[in-house]
């Protein structure tokens, strides 16, 4: 097998494992099921929140102003380069662990550890920032009703007296009881909040459309393209929702055909619906004058439609629980993966006998995400989220390169066009992006990423499953 870093694991030995019985999940989601999940991911924090300090810049970056809508563009075509080498993967390898096992069978056990080890900073931290967005949704629902939770109860350890952000904690063990209980009733779960939030934000629209004051969109780029591409980087995290469909590989009745329109269909609507948001956002207000907040629901209080601003408070808190069900969700399948193929402990792929989840790899992300966004303010976690994110692109981008060539006669059941061009322009978007993140960002990407090579030559490396089978055997 050569250098034991390097071993890659084959394609029919990725299968074989799914299908054991100790570690076998439950086929229940349909192309609905799973277009579903994928709204449900990608529409959320990054339209409700993150748009604002996209728009209007903050210390680290300028913003994009009302040229946003070029963003969201640049960042939308980054992914639909990325999602065409998903969707091959996808479709080929239909089991659990997304770009992780992908690179397992590509690019050998150590870049798939880095995958994985990043795939879990990417919904890891996205999972609390979520948590903690919907929190603030949360509470400014109930300021409108005229209740007010008390400030320590509603903010982490500070000076001024915070104690726990407790509702940002209990929404995410109420999910964590939802996916343990099934895939399938997080699915339905999930298209019916989707439901709401897309009404509401075609609600928006219709009614902001005609407060729209074109003299808003003048200067349209006021600081160049380097506050446009800033802008694409951080709403970058507005898209990123679309991987974790191929996370539920394993668990789609018909994973060859519906996990491509699952990703694609999912991709297509709500990159319509970002840039026509993002065109009447700047056209209702100037964009120096955009709530970074709540910039949607506040935008349409300022231009006087008061009962407007509280239906889509309320579409947001519905937006932003569906895209923690499937952050959380992801979460727990590369867990699940990682865990199968013995580079962390087996605890972790243990299947509940009657529900067919992988329950501990469930408690386990539940407690801890819930811990964290009770307890630590996440100031910075679109870029820590966005950087993992946009490395694993660019190594499934690689990856689908290298079996084109390694296998090139094995079954695609969705092939990629313009191999391998598509996949280089994929990985110089994706690199693109990530130029334009903070340099914090960047070391704290290295700081972590140094962290998981330890754990990987002190554990995962010597507990591999695939380095103690004999090499024809792994082959």
């Amino acid at each position: 097998m050569g250098n034991p870093l390097f071993r890659t694991k084959s394609i029919e030995r990725i299968l074989a494992d799914s299908d054991a019985p100790e570690h076998k999940l439950k086929r229940t989601l349909t192309a609905w099921d799973l277009t579903g999940l994928g709204i449900g991911a990608i529409i959320g924090t990054g339209i409700f929140v993150l748009i604002g300090t996209a728009v209007v810049g903050d210390a680290h970056r300028p913003g994009a102003g009302p040229g946003i809508i070029l963003s969201f563009i640049l960042s939308g075509i980054t992914c639909a380069l990325a999602a065409l080498c998903y969707a091959e993967f996808a479709a080929m390898i239909p089991v659990a662990g997304s770009a992780y096992t992908y690179s397992y069978a590509t690019l050998g056990e150590f870049l798939a550890w880095l995958t994985g080890w990043n795939l879990i900073l990417e919904y890891g931290v996205a999972c609390v920032a979520v948590a903690i967005g919907w929190s603030g949704y949360f509470n400014n629902i109930l300021k409108l009703c005229g209740i007010e939770l008390p400030y320590w109860a509603t903010h982490p350890p500070d000076a001024n007296g915070g104690i726990a952000n407790i509702p940002a904690a209990v929404i995410v063990l109420l999910v964590t009881i939802i996916l343990i209980i099934g895939v399938k009733e997080s699915a339905r779960a999930t298209c019916t909040i989707v439901l709401i939030k897309l009404a509401v934000i075609i609600f928006f629209i219709t009614v902001g459309v005609s407060s729209v004051n074109s003299a808003n969109w003048s200067p349209f780029m006021p600081f160049g393209f380097s506050g446009v591409g800033a802008a694409a980087a951080i709403v970058f995290f507005a898209y990123i929702g679309f991987d974790a469909v191929s996370t539920t590989a394993e668990e789609a009745r018909n994973p060859q055909r519906d996990l491509p329109i699952g990703i694609f269909a999912s991709l297509a609507l709500c990159t319509i619906l970002y840039i026509a948001v993002a065109g009447v956002l700047t056209g209702l207000i100037p964009y120096d004058k955009i709530d970074v907040h709540a910039p949607v629901a506040e935008a349409l209080r300022v231009v006087g439609f008061q009962w407007g601003a509280a239906i889509v408070a309320t579409g947001a808190v519905a937006g932003i629980t569906s895209v923690l069900v499937v952050m959380m969700l992801g979460q727990i399948r590369v867990f699940f993966a990682m865990s199968r193929d013995g580079l962390l402990g087996p605890w972790l792929s243990a299947v509940h006998p009657r529900f067919r989840t992988p329950h501990h790899a469930t408690y386990l992300t539940g407690i801890a995400v819930a811990i964290m966004s009770a307890l630590i303010p996440i100031g910075d976690a679109a870029d820590m989220t966005n950087i993992g994110t946009l490395f694993a692109f660019v190594l499934v981008c690689a990856g689908v390169v290298v079996l084109r060539y390694t296998r090139p006669d094995h079954p695609r059941p969705f092939r990629m066009p313009l191999m391998p061009f598509v996949p280089i322009l994929a990985m110089l978007a994706c690199l693109g992006l990530m130029y334009f993140l903070p340099w914090l960002t960047w070391v704290r990407f290295v700081v972590w990423t140094i962290i998981g090579i330890g754990v990987y030559m002190g554990y995962g490396k010597r507990h591999s499953k695939l380095a103690a089978l004999p090499s024809s055997e792994a082959a």
